[in-house]
């Protein structure tokens, strides 16, 4: 007999998938002892184990699974040989009709604007003095998020968007997004942008070990920065940037307070769940579940502690996000278990990560 976990271990399927399957009536454990609860599995039943991560892989609904594993167990190939057909002739239908209207969508942006896409500035010239120490500081809040897709060259960088008398930076791969505000002096002109890459803001940052200030000049096509006695600059990334401002407008949450360094060790050490989502090696993402309390503490979820506003999130991100803060004491607002969470500080309000949840696998 194998325990839950070497069943998870040797199947591919996660221990609270293991559970939900239970619980829907499609992979019942051989054995559950009486005392306990805890589930036992027999050695034959690895194999249909695994077929049904593939049939999960493959997105087949739970409906066919059941019956594809029941003929599967009967030997009966007809039933199993058409599902397989049936869904297969699914995900082409689907897969066609996904085409049809990504081709609509390049049409549609051939011939209009983007909406989403902050324009480049290929005019106009922002130049500003900028204190070494915050900048420094604003660097280190969003490095952490900065994309590395091939196929999306446009998040390979930081945005550095001057207006008025603060300067933002600004850096996202999709799954986070991570926003801070530096106060500037020097310029009142119209607001300029540039998307400086990873390289380059790496340059710069090393540059601000001093305390005192620094001259940034952004044109948006090229960027320089000069301390009192070293300087770097380069070309920017020649690519539109999205609009954060509409992404980082969330509804009220609820807001809990927590310590930092402690959060994050529980965090580093404490439960981890598995979701759909998987990353560029193919490993599905080891997830915190996160629940916020009335009383605003927050608790990491095992399993089985399974609850409609649980909020699950990626945990590296959760763990960079934590320690990019840079502060004692954070604030986690939650939204819906649909909304990004958000990680703020008290002291600065302008200066934020938002994590986008993650789907549990049950």
């Amino acid at each position: 007999m194998r325990s839950i976990g070497e069943m998870a271990r040797d199947s591919g399927l996660g221990v609270s998938t293991l559970r939900f399957y239970d619980r829907a009536g499609v992979l019942a454990p051989a054995r559950v002892d009486p005392v306990s609860g805890y589930r036992w599995y027999a050695e034959e039943q690895v194999a249909e184990a695994r077929l049904l991560a593939r049939l999960r892989r493959a997105a087949m609904p739970l409906a066919d699974i059941r019956l594809v594993l029941a003929g599967w167990s009967n030997e009966d190939t007809d039933l199993v040989r058409g599902l397989l057909q049936t869904h297969l002739r699914r995900l082409e239908r689907g897969l066609s009709d996904a085409r049809s209207e990504f081709s609509t969508l390049r049409s549609l942006l051939d011939h209009r604007e983007n909406p989403m896409a902050l324009p480049r500035d290929t005019a106009g010239t922002a130049r500003l003095t900028v204190p070494a120490p915050a900048l420094a500081a604003a660097l280190d809040a969003v490095r952490f998020a900065v994309g590395t897709d091939p196929e999306l060259p446009m998040l390979h960088g930081v945005l550095f968007d001057v207006e008025g008398d603060g300067l933002r930076v600004v850096a996202t791969d999709r799954y986070r997004m991570a926003v801070a505000r530096v106060g500037t002096a020097g310029y009142g002109g119209p607001r300029v942008r540039a998307l400086v890459p990873a390289p380059l803001t790496d340059a710069m940052r090393a540059l601000l070990g001093g305390g005192g200030p620094a001259e940034l000049a952004l044109d948006g096509t090229r960027a320089a920065l000069e301390t009192v006695d070293r300087r770097t600059a380069g070309q920017c990334l020649d690519h539109d940037f999205p609009d954060y401002r509409r992404l980082v407008r969330l509804p009220a949450g609820r807001r809990a307070v927590v310590d930092a360094p402690a959060f994050r060790e529980a965090v580093r050490t404490g439960p981890v769940r598995t979701g759909e989502a998987r990353g560029e090696d193919g490993v599905p993402h080891g997830l915190s579940v996160l629940r916020a309390a009335d009383d605003g503490t927050v608790t990491l979820c095992d399993d089985g502690e399974d609850d409609p506003d649980n909020v699950a999130v990626n945990r590296a991100f959760l763990l960079d996000a934590l320690a990019a803060g840079a502060r004692d004491r954070l604030v986690l607002e939650f939204g819906s278990p649909t909304a990004p969470l958000a990680v703020r500080r008290l002291d600065d309000e302008e200066t934020f990560s938002l994590l986008m949840p993650v789907r549990l696998e049950n």
